[in-house]
């Protein structure tokens, strides 16, 4: 009897680059004492006190939710959860009186939605989403699943750790080539922890206005940058008074899983200065319904911060993530001096280059898997594993193209301090023992 057939894109389905050493590590029949898994940005820290609180009175008579009801919002969101996302930004000192906010199921639905709705039709090469190499790759998988097209201009990292931009010329002449609907922006970049000035940011608003694209900027990490001095970067620091015919036509991807440490959460927003994207996207969205109630509430508790509390909550997260950023790199880069590590500049994620160290023929997968399925190493008296992403799933090849990701790992500062210190001893001990048996 034959079996029913699968479509051919479910057929070419593999896990996520991110969550792949995590499912492997699951089929492992014999598992070590202890795993560290920074494949994924799972954040383990708590979330802001006001989304605590009400996360722990969910039936309190002020609660909507006391009586046990639990009914849809518009496909918009509520007000209060817009209001959040407008006075994060606002207490940052960006102007919101134009914006328009819709709240969506975490950030991964905001970049389905705007894919949907900045690329040309599905199936074809039309309008593609331009990214930066490497990038995000939800995005190259979301683009995959509705059928659109994306391009990149590629970023290349030097011995010194340095992630270089390409010229702008390339990046000009690649806009001419596939002529895309939308350059996309990670200011604060998942996966390189690269930071882009706002210099690099009005350079690639001009280009947007040149040649009539959308500016999408993806601002999970926005607060979370580490240079001294450094001014507070975001698309929404740029006006027609820096770039003439900028507003308009930018937008930001935003999420409570990073900066709010709210992962579970599932809450996003898409926001906009375009009214006509804003009121395309949610006739869209209303096929989703609305997004997720109870973490709409739980998140708009941010509508009633203040700046001063705003401000303190995110020192405080930034101070935190520099210190554990700078004691892995400098503990890598310690324990084997040849490791490329990516300058630890902004967001939450650094990448490992081990291009320098390994015998040819290396594969990034090949060792996540080992390090999934087989590797261990005692680790203060404990057998441990390290669970890490493959950058392969990062990059945008042309089929024969090589792909850097071959030999660089990306890494999450989401562990406790006490597992991020082991990283560095566990990398480069489960490295050494893979590399004896290849």
């Amino acid at each position: 009897m034959s079996k029913p057939i699968l479509s051919a894109h479910f057929e070419s389905r593999k896990p996520s680059d991110v969550r792949l050493a995590q499912m492997k590590y699951e089929e492992r029949a014999v598992k070590p004492e202890a795993v560290i898994n920074v494949g994924i940005g799972n954040v383990s820290l708590p979330t802001n006190p006001a989304m605590q609180k009400r996360m722990f009175s969910l039936g309190a008579p002020e609660s909507p939710f006391a009586e046990g009801v639990v009914r849809y919002s518009t496909t918009a969101g509520t007000v209060e959860c817009q209001n959040a996302f407008k006075n994060i930004l606002k207490c940052e000192g960006f102007d919101t009186s134009k914006l328009h906010v819709q709240v969506t199921d975490g950030g991964s639905s905001g970049m389905e939605l705007l894919l949907i709705g900045l690329c040309g039709p599905a199936g074809t090469d039309e309008r593609p989403l331009m990214m930066i190499d490497p990038a995000y790759t939800n995005y190259i998988s979301f683009a995959e699943r509705v059928g659109r097209t994306t391009v990149t201009v590629k970023r290349t990292l030097t011995d010194e750790g340095k992630f270089t931009l390409p010229e702008l010329d390339k990046i000009e002449a690649a806009i001419k080539e596939h002529n895309p609907g939308a350059l996309l922006v990670i200011p604060y970049d998942n996966p390189t922890g690269q930071l882009f000035g706002y210099d690099a940011m009005k350079d690639l608003a001009k280009l947007c206005v040149k040649y009539n694209m959308w500016m999408v900027s993806d601002e999970a990490y926005r607060e979370l940058y580490y240079e001294e001095g450094t001014k507070l970067v975001s698309v929404w620091g740029l006006s027609d008074a820096d770039v003439p015919g900028i507003e308009g036509r930018r937008i930001s991807i935003e999420t409570a899983s990073k900066v709010w440490n709210a992962c579970g959460l599932r809450i996003g927003a898409v926001i906009t200065d375009s009214p006509e994207f804003n009121n395309r996207s949610i006739a869209e969205y209303t096929a989703n319904l609305c997004a997720n109630v109870i973490g709409q509430y739980i998140f708009g508790a941010l509508a009633h911060e203040t700046e001063e509390q705003i401000a303190g909550w995110c020192k405080g997260l930034k101070d935190y993530y520099k210190e554990q950023i700078m004691m892995v790199y400098n503990g890598l880069k310690e324990r084997e001096p040849k490791l490329i590590v990516s300058s630890p500049d902004a967001s939450i994620y650094s990448v490992i280059d081990v291009r320098n160290v390994v015998k040819p023929g290396f594969d990034s997968i090949d060792f996540v898997l080992y390090c999934a399925q087989e590797g261990k190493v005692v680790c203060d008296g404990v057998e441990t594993t390290l669970l890490v992403a493959p950058m392969k799933g990062f990059y945008n090849v042309a089929e024969g193209e090589e792909n850097p990701g071959k030999t660089q790992f990306r890494i999450s500062f989401v562990e406790t301090p006490e597992n991020l210190a082991k990283i560095p001893e566990l990398f480069v001990e489960l490295l050494k023992q893979f590399e004896a048996q290849r």
